[in-house]
């Protein structure tokens, strides 16, 4: 699903390569995809407390807190574009995040089975006088999972610090019988839209556009 606008938008930049993208997030995953990407990066913990309002719309609450993770580090970019991302799971209206314990993750992966539900994402890119912010989603279906299955799935403690109490880049892979869309947005990064959104910024730079 394509991201839903852009704000302050900007001319193209060109010339030489910028420093480093400044990721505002320790997530060992978004590191390993910019890696797989072959896109220089530094990495900054945001300085962001995130507060979901009672009733917002789940997509403008993702776009929300990867624009405020962003702008809590440009501060001290020096010059680097910031990147901002935070990744939900959605399903039936309601946003499942990071379980508090056990017996949450499996209150999660019940309902969550034999379901399909999306997983969505806010991605947020900051330079010099310009933002830009959009999101994208994802739909999971998971197969028809037994109490049995899932117990064993939990006992891995995979589900510990995950959205939706899954991580389909692990053992969580079983839980899940097809993907409709960007496949690492479900490990934790929008792809295809901070390629799209780089190639348009800094087209010739990062090997792109």
């Amino acid at each position: 699903m394509a991201g839903r606008g852009d704000l302050g938008r900007a001319e193209a930049v060109t010339g030489s390569a910028p420093n480093p993208l400044l990721l505002a997030s320790t997530s060992p995953q978004r590191r390993a995809i910019l890696n797989q990407l072959g896109i220089p990066f530094d990495v900054a913990a945001p300085r962001y407390e995130e507060r979901d309002a009672a009733g917002a719309d789940p997509i403008e609450l993702v776009r929300a807190h990867a624009l405020g993770k962003a702008r809590s580090l440009v501060g001290e970019a020096a010059g680097r574009p910031v990147l901002g991302v935070d990744t939900a799971v959605l399903l039936d209206g309601e946003v499942f995040g990071k379980p508090a314990d056990k017996n949450e993750a499996r209150t999660m992966l019940v309902r969550l089975a034999g379901r399909t539900h999306e997983v969505i994402s806010g991605l947020c890119l900051i330079g010099a006088g310009w933002e830009d912010i959009g999101d994208e989603a994802t739909r999971v279906t998971f197969r028809a999972l037994g109490a049995g299955e899932i117990g064993a799935y939990l006992a891995r403690g995979e589900w510990r610090g995950r959205a939706g109490a899954y991580a389909i880049q692990g053992i969580g892979a079983r839980l899940v019988e097809q993907i409709e869309g960007d496949y690492l947005n479900v490990v934790g990064l929008p792809t295809a839209l901070l390629v799209s959104t780089l190639a348009r910024r800094f087209p010739g730079v990062y090997g792109l556009g």
